[in-house]
């Protein structure tokens, strides 16, 4: 299997779509220049209000809603967090290192949040759960920063072993090694992907993490006041990259110069015979559009996912729970019968299932309502390709059997809101309100635009994406619209196919590729 990696870098979003095979089974989007209270961050927050009942407190980390902490989430090492943070405050031009920070005795698991925590309070926090519905961000007191093969751990003092590496010789090794360079007053666990790693690269990324506490540490001593962002986990795109980086990478294709340099700094560091698959994408045609990615999307996303020979799935969010409807559709009958006819569409529901999963970031319940079937050896086949198709999941999950009404039922761990994609597009031309000009009179429109960005703007190369039909008819024929443009306005104009655009939708962009806004509620000829 082969994965690549496609980065598509906008003025107002990053999206990261992660193919298998060419198959897209995992996409981000990010909006840029919003307050991102995304999970890793960790804030100097302000305790706002405790809640005695729920054993909790909310606090104030700027996000429009407070955010959650729990009794369970101080951690043990709370009280240490706590006076070692005031020794920093205390000083400002001076800072106190953690290796002669005191260790005072561990918080007990059973206890009373108002015994610790106090409101005004200030307190060190890191983000578990992104802000999801009307929720706010879920927080603990247990910091961690977490590098490709270890994470580290303040005021921790044990090394912990990822238990999926199974070999009891490579186990010993890598906990005796880790133990070698742990710091004083900091613990570590050990990643999967570190088994068979050399000690010189763990030493390299452990001093990375003891960087990040640092710089972290030195914006706490800076924060005049709370709330304030202390330390922001790494851009998405490299977050992504760090858990999912796999040596059968064929590519990784950025079409931004910054995030360009951020990814291919990340890879020369974990993998520094792998830096070259990160390539530049300079192509004019956009760049999911390359990659067959945007056709996906549209396929994938929305209430309604065919899958095999007409057999398809309903999916549909409410807010308790995520409920999946298994359809057979128009497919032909089995010639073994409606037994083996609903075994074969729920195996293949089964695969298209776990892929959605991924791909949507669906967390907290999901209910699956499979085709019917008699045979108890059926019912234990799906299960059993249900359970192998989610080993591919990073996320924590638990599958159930199917019960006795023919339901599955999937618990899958959130710290997201789910991938919602609207598939659906308004009308570029009447904004939803039904009534738009004469199709036959768009091409006019498009010219005004053109003789607008040329005669009166000034910009005489541009690029002009239209939807690909719209393409396919300006460029027909040997004295083409764009043919007859170009020898009026020059031959800047030139004309892109763009798959995310609707059919009379249409985005300019300078030679820079900068969008440049044209369109109008109200279309003038003028």
């Amino acid at each position: 299997m082969t994965s690549e990696l496609i980065i598509d870098v906008q003025p107002k979003e990053i999206s990261m779509a992660l193919l298998e095979d060419k198959s897209l089974v995992e996409y981000q989007n990010e909006k840029r220049q919003e307050a991102s209270y995304s999970v890793g961050n960790i804030y100097l927050g302000r305790v706002k209000k405790l809640m005695p009942g729920l054993n909790a407190c909310f606090v104030d980390v700027g996000s429009e809603r407070d955010a959650f902490l729990h009794y369970l989430d101080l951690g043990t090492q709370f009280s240490s967090y706590e006076k070692f943070l005031k020794q920093v405050q205390s000083d400002r031009k001076h800072m106190a290192p953690i290796s002669k920070a005191t260790r005072l005795p561990e918080v007990p698991k059973e206890g009373s949040v108002q015994n610790f925590l106090k409101q005004g309070q200030e307190i060190l926090v890191q983000v578990v759960k992104e802000p999801i519905s009307t929720k706010g961000p879920r927080l603990t007191c247990e910091l961690s920063f977490a590098g490709r093969f270890m994470v580290l751990m303040p005021f921790g003092d044990k090394v912990s072993v990822s238990s999926k590496i199974k070999k009891g010789e490579e186990r010993t090794r890598l906990k005796q090694l880790v133990q070698s360079i742990r710091p004083k007053n900091f613990g570590i666990i050990v990643r999967t992907s570190a088994e068979g790693k050399r000690a010189a690269e763990l030493d390299a990324e452990l001093k990375a993490l003891m960087k990040r506490w640092d710089d972290m540490m030195a914006q706490v001593q800076k924060a005049t006041k709370a709330p304030a962002l202390v330390f922001e986990e790494t851009s998405r795109a490299v977050a992504l990259l760090r858990d999912v980086f796999d040596p059968t990478y064929d590519g990784i294709y950025v079409n931004n110069d910054e995030i360009y340099n951020q990814v291919r700094d990340y890879v020369a560091l974990i993998a520094p015979d792998k830096a070259e698959i990160v390539k530049k994408y300079t192509g004019v045609v956009p760049i999911f559009d390359n990659f067959n990615v945007t056709k996906q999307i549209k396929s994938a996303f929305g209430k309604t996912v065919n899958f095999k020979r007409g057999a398809y799935l309903i999916i549909q969010h409410t807010e308790a729970m995520h409920v999946v409807d298994v359809n057979s559709g128009n497919r032909t009958r089995a010639e073994n019968g409606q037994e083996a006819n609903a075994l074969e569409v729920n195996l293949g529901a089964a695969d298209e299932l776990a892929r959605q999963l991924r791909l949507r970031d669906m967390g907290g319940i999901i209910v699956v309502d499979f085709i019917d079937m008699m045979l108890a050896e059926d019912r234990q086949m799906l299960y059993e390709r249900m359970c192998k198709n989610m080993q591919k999941d990073r996320a924590r999950h638990n599958i159930l059997p199917l019960s006795k009404f023919g339901l599955m039922q999937i618990t899958r761990q959130r710290v997201r809101p789910a991938m919602d994609v609207n598939v659906e597009e308004e009308c570029p031309t009447c904004f939803g309100k039904g009534k738009i000009k004469s199709s036959i009179l768009f091409t006019d429109q498009l010219e005004s635009k053109i003789n607008r960005m040329v005669n009166q703007i000034g910009i005489r190369s541009f690029y002009l994406h239209v939807h690909p039909y719209v393409a396919a008819y300006i460029n027909q024929g040997f004295m083409s619209l764009k043919r007859r443009w170009q020898l009026k306005y020059g031959l800047g104009v030139r004309i892109v196919a763009s798959q995310k655009l609707a059919f009379l939708q249409y985005e300019f962009y300078d030679k820079n590729l900068q969008f440049i806004d044209m369109q109008e509620e109200i279309e003038t000829n003028t």
